[in-house]
């Protein structure tokens, strides 16, 4: 049978992509890729670059191709067959990199390229890297060693899926029913016609609220009924739980992130370290587990009393509008957002009909335009997944191709929650000199279209898709044809999210929210006065918003420094000691976050969730020199500062090291009084 995973297409046939397709491809691709490193290795006995390193990347990167489609389509249209087959192959390519990671000879091979006096920067840069990973592969330890540092790495891989797998089946397995909208008071038009479309699609009259995010952040934000409100918080902090209704009792998380610590903290101890988190830094920006806590106590200490006077803001407000006594956790979202419309009058569904979909993409590409010199396309006869996918090729100035990118933006049943950009295809030179170009998934989770009306984003929505923009334009810009660190390849984990984090900001400034806000009926652009209200509500809970961020970073960072063996509850009671330092409200003991942090346990994120805020502090730094070198003649868009960036930074990949690159740009190394100031912590000086 023809199998479209091993037909090396310059795009996914995902129509044609079967479950059965999948496990026989991923074990055929292997023992081709198997056969051809020993064949390699036997052959040639002077290795340099060019017979050995590039060759064998480029045979590497097959294995890659053909299981992005796969992972994606596991993560956007999960199915159990499609789960089933995905889910077999981890362990079986767990192995296989560990194998490869530990193969001396070819560990041999690198150190003797090494020596080459001809490499080019970039390639010294690579078998640093590379060299550093077989170590941390464990090709240094004996076979017995080896052997269990497999099988970690393997069982870490099943875990982290079933983890995944849980949290994705406990959300779809919640839904709470109403035959007339009465229970639904507050909320506005848009959640309850959604909700509507919801119990029409389960062939249900009335309304249907789930935890999809759309729907649960529309109730915590504006229902008025608070028995709903913590109905919804506790079906959605208990997921995957033993606090979840008994019939979820099959995917409750917590034997898991014990299995995982305990994993991680023996797979660290193989290779030398005193911790996983001493074995995560060593591929990361932060030089040691002392500078990481410091850098986060620091952000805890500067912003906890203006946070705690946020909160008394909160409770005073609340108070004198419904006589609440104290703040639950479930009141908090419902009275900030009347707080801040208060304040500020400005509300996210009033501001609806400013971000329709075509007008904020217009917007978006108009933008990177203006920066970068480029212009997009969108292309409609190519193969997707769902009938909403919009697919987008992006050129230089000369009119040059430069990558493409799906664009999946709306929630739906049997998609993982939250907002990401992943890799379909590496930029990189093959060797027969062709440019294969970079492919992106650009994924979202936003409200969809109801009806014949287009989708109308919230402003939070708009900025997570700068945010995640900016990740494509991060893989999608480069300028290096080396595929080991084109794009985000390479690039230290905890300086990632800079690209990312810097777009967000247009979603801020006059001149490009002009370019992004049109009303969808009058197209009259956000005036003036709603402008200033935007940006100065952008500051409001900030402090508290900043807690929560060093609540999840500290947690992940402590759990995995401090890990203790004979403590089976250590997680939790290192999570209880970092909220009773930084956060402002204590959630119920019930509360079960961590079951459903997936970043940490079925990402890439474990003893780095820190990387979210270090990587604000780079872009915050970037954005002040933006805001610098405003001219009258073109504002934010000066040309000096987007080629400079695209130059030393975007089109760059992991070709430096992060600060190298940053230091490129900036002409120092970075400040964290740009963020602290754009967040109102600290006044500017």
């Amino acid at each position: 049978m023809t199998n479209p995973l091993l037909e090396q297409t310059t795009l996914p046939a995902f129509s044609a992509i079967k479950p059965e397709h999948i496990l026989v491809a991923v074990e055929q691709q292997i023992q081709e890729d198997r056969k051809y490193l020993e064949q390699i290795l036997k052959q040639v006995k002077q290795p340099t670059w060019d017979n050995m390193i590039a060759p064998l990347a480029e045979q590497a990167d097959k294995l890659s191709k053909l299981f992005s489609p796969v992972s994606h389509l596991n993560a956007v249209v999960s199915n159990d067959q499609l789960r089933e087959q995905h889910d077999a192959c981890l362990p079986i390519l767990a192995d296989y990199y560990s194998e490869v990671g530990q193969n001396r000879a070819l560990y041999d091979a690198y150190l003797e390229v090494a020596k080459d006096a001809q490499l080019t920067a970039t390639q010294q840069r690579i078998i640093e890297d590379e060299t550093l990973g077989f170590r941390l592969a464990g090709v240094s330890l004996n076979e017995a060693e080896q052997g269990r540092f497999r099988e970690i790495k393997s069982r870490l891989s099943e875990l982290g899926s079933l983890f995944s797998n849980h949290v994705l089946d406990a959300t779809m397995a919640w839904s709470k029913h109403f035959t007339d909208k009465s229970p639904l008071k507050g909320l506005p038009v848009s959640a309850i016609a959604t909700a509507e479309q919801a119990a029409k699609e389960k062939h249900q009259q009335g309304y249907l609220l789930t935890l999809d995010i759309p729907c649960y952040m529309a109730v915590m934000t504006y229902a008025d009924d608070s028995s709903l409100r913590q109905e919804m918080y506790r079906a959605h902090c208990t997921r995957a739980s033993d606090q979840a209704p008994e019939a979820q009792g099959e995917w409750n998380n917590t034997p898991i992130i014990r299995e995982t610590l305990a994993l991680r903290h023996e797979m660290a101890g193989l290779l030398g370290y005193a911790s996983y988190a001493d074995y995560s830094l060593a591929m990361k920006m932060a030089d040691d587990p002392a500078q990481v806590l410091d850098f986060l106590d620091k952000l805890a200490d500067l912003s906890i009393n203006k946070a705690s006077a946020e909160l008394e803001e909160l409770t005073v407000f609340a108070h004198q509008l419904d006589q609440i006594e104290a703040l639950n956790p479930w009141d908090v979202a419902y009275y900030s957002e009347k707080l801040r419309e208060k304040k500020y009058d400005i509300s996210e569904e009033e501001l609806r009909p400013w971000f329709p979909e075509d007008q904020v993409l217009k917007g978006l590409f108009e933008i990177t335009s203006r920066l970068y010199k480029v212009s997009f396309k969108e292309r409609d006869e190519v193969d997707k997944w769902h009938k909403h996918v919009r697919f987008f090729d992006i050129f230089n100035e000369q009119g040059t191709q430069l990558g493409s990118f799906y664009l999946d933006l709306y929630a739906r049943s049997h998609k993982r929650g939250g907002a990401w950009m992943d890799s379909c295809r590496d930029r990189s030179r093959r060797s027969q000199g062709e440019l294969q170009l970079p492919v992106a998934y650009l994924t979202c989770n936003f409200t969809s279209p109801v009806g014949d009306k287009p989708a109308l984003f919230t402003h939070d929505e708009v900025v997570t898709l700068f945010h995640e923009f900016g990740h494509g334009l991060h893989h999608l810009m480069t300028e290096i044809d080396e595929i080991q660190v084109s794009g985000i390849n390479g690039v230290a984990w905890d300086a990632v999210e800079l690209p990312s984090q810097f777009m967000e900001n247009f979603c801020y400034e006059k001149e490009s929210l002009l370019l992004i806000a049109r009303h969808v009926e009058t197209k009259e652009p956000l005036s003036d006065e709603v402008l200033e209200r935007l940006n100065a509500a952008r500051q409001f809970q900030a402090a508290m918003q900043m807690l929560r961020q060093l609540e999840f970073s500290l947690f992940d960072f402590k759990i995995h420094l401090d890990y203790q063996a004979e403590n089976d509850n250590q997680f939790a009671e290192i999570l209880k000691s970092v909220r009773e330092k930084v956060a402002v409200i204590q959630p119920p003991s019930w509360n079960r976050f961590e079951n459903g942090f997936s970043h940490i346990f079925a990402g890439g994120y474990a003893a780095g969730y820190y990387s979210y805020k270090w990587a604000e502090v780079l872009s915050a730094d970037v954005w002040c020199f933006f805001e610098e070198q405003k001219t009258p003649e073109q504002g934010i868009f000066n040309d000096n500062s987007g080629q400079r960036f695209l130059k030393t930074i975007l089109s760059q990949g992991g070709s430096k090291k992060a600060m190298e690159l940053f230091i490129d740009f900036r002409g120092r190394e970075p400040s964290v009084e740009p963020l602290l100031v754009q967040q109102g912590i600290t006044a500017n000086p």
